[in-house]
């Protein structure tokens, strides 16, 4: 397989939330730190919407050029991979940030999100499908014809950027000009009169005060000791399902077998999503996620139960735990736009922190992505004095080299690996189920303090437009 770049947050302690106290009587309010989030002072205004779609403009063709820095030799290789890995990070977290902050800032009800998640998921299967595509283009031993691939795709991503953010400036801006045109957010945010940048009294908080507001966001705190531990999963999952597959399924399955099961692994998180986004509609994303770490939990004790001897569940079992653990990261989004809501009611902002809040998501579970790997590597070498980073390398799975004959070891030591891998597959999945359904059973932003949040926020968002069409 071609070696694609990986991509790889109820506070009561506010008596104004508690005690739920008229809007009109909260007079404490606060601005988002200076230089932090300067894309506008209403409430989903379009002024930010712009903003961030404009930013979307500028950093996804960039992403796409720094991409394709990757295959097109112009400077020595180590110099080269060090700068192409981070622009390319660093391009990928900004178009990251404004596009989920856009989620926020375009709807407010979680029925309007979940349509707008929807879509997504579908187009972003869709791009997924190149993963495919590349198997035909894709020669270890010359890069030409993957370089001219890599060409169209980067001019064809850049492309798109262009043109859907042009055409999202336009819808908005057309939304402004004309109210009774289709808007984007139900709540009619987009066509409102943007709040005037002098009616705010109260002065900006410093970045200290911010993160102290944070440290007593009850439900932040838990989310993202839940989302560490989600994240630490997902990565763990997609760097080792290559392994898995080698050294568990390497002699019941063929080579094309498993360069199909790669690929669908980057595809298929995206349309189990368009099954589970219809759901979140009906019962609440809560209940959705919450389901989907008992399947986990679920899964894993009886593939436990079944041992290693059994290719097919075995298959179906490493397929089904990358596909929910991605699809889960995916849910994700909408709790941290709920999250937004409950920040900007508790702290009384003029301003929804949406990209802000994203980004301390990210930034809090980073460790999560980085120790994933190093974590699954001394497990396996603690439990079977195996070191991948000493040992003689496999074939790949997606290589075109027949599936390698392992080395003759002494019978005693023959089924270490593959037992090591095996309890490995299965007791991570168990650990992180067992910490991530207590953490998510301590969040309490669903079910009638959503409900609150949202009346809340909506609320606040149409007193603001009263005080500025009464001034």
């Amino acid at each position: 397989m071609a070696p694609w770049p990986s991509s790889s947050l109820s506070c009561t302690t506010c008596s104004c939330f508690t005690t739920w106290t008229p809007l009109s009587q909260c007079t404490r309010s606060t601005k988002l730190p200076s230089g932090l989030e300067r894309l506008g002072t209403g409430l989903s205004s379009r002024a930010v919407v712009l903003a961030r779609v404009r930013a979307l403009g500028w950093h996804g063709p960039l992403l796409a050029l720094s991409f394709l820095a990757f295959w097109v030799p112009w400077a020595p290789a180590g110099l080269q991979f060090l700068l192409c890995l981070c622009l390319y990070d660093g391009f990928l977290t900004l178009v990251d940030l404004h596009h989920h902050a856009l989620l926020a800032d375009l709807a407010l009800s979680a029925h309007d999100r979940t349509h707008l998640n929807f879509y997504c998921s579908l187009f972003s299967a869709a791009g997924s499908l190149s993963v495919f595509a590349s198997y035909a283009f894709w020669d270890k031993e010359d890069f030409s014809s993957f370089r001219v691939f890599c060409m169209a795709l980067a001019a064809g991503s850049g492309l798109g950027f262009v043109g859907a953010t042009r055409l999202l400036k336009q819808r908005v801006e057309a939304a402004g000009r004309d109210p009774g045109y289709p808007a984007l957010a139900v709540d009619g945010s987009l066509c409102g009169e943007e709040p005037l940048a002098g009616g705010e009294e109260a002065g900006s908080i410093t970045l200290g005060q911010y993160l102290r507001q944070l440290a007593h966001h009850r439900n932040f705190l838990w989310f993202v000791g839940m989302d560490l531990v989600q994240v630490f999963h997902c990565h763990f999952n997609s760097n080792f399902f290559p392994l898995f597959l080698e050294h568990l399924l390497s002699d019941h399955i063929s080579l094309s077998t498993g360069s199909f099961l790669l690929g669908i692994s980057y595809v298929a998180p995206h349309l189990n999503n368009l099954y589970f986004l219809p759901l979140c509609r009906r019962w609440g994303v809560y209940a959705v996620v919450r389901g989907l770490f008992l399947l986990k939990l679920g899964l894993s004790l009886l593939m436990l139960l079944a041992g290693p001897d059994r290719p097919g569940l075995l298959c179906l079992f490493i397929a089904s735990n990358r596909v929910f653990t991605e699809g889960t990261c995916k849910l994700l989004t909408l709790v941290v736009t709920d999250l937004v809501d409950e920040d900007l009611v508790l702290n009384h902002r003029k301003q929804a922190a949406s990209a802000l809040l994203f980004g301390m998501v990210a930034l809090v579970t980073k460790p999560g992505q980085t120790f994933a790997p190093l974590l699954g590597t001394w497990l396996l070498c603690f439990y079977t004095g195996h070191d991948l980073f000493h040992q003689p390398p496999l074939t790949p799975v997606g290589s075109a080299q027949p599936w390698p004959e392992p080395p003759a070891p002494p019978p005693a030591q023959a089924p270490t690996l593959r037992q090591g891998c095996f309890y490995l597959l299965v007791l991570v999945p168990i650990t992180c189920a067992l910490l991530q359904l207590f953490t998510w059973s301590q969040f309490t932003l669903h079910g009638r303090r959503l409900h609150m949040v949202k009346a809340q926020r909506q609320n606040l968002s149409r007193a603001q437009t009263l005080d500025v069409k009464t001034v």
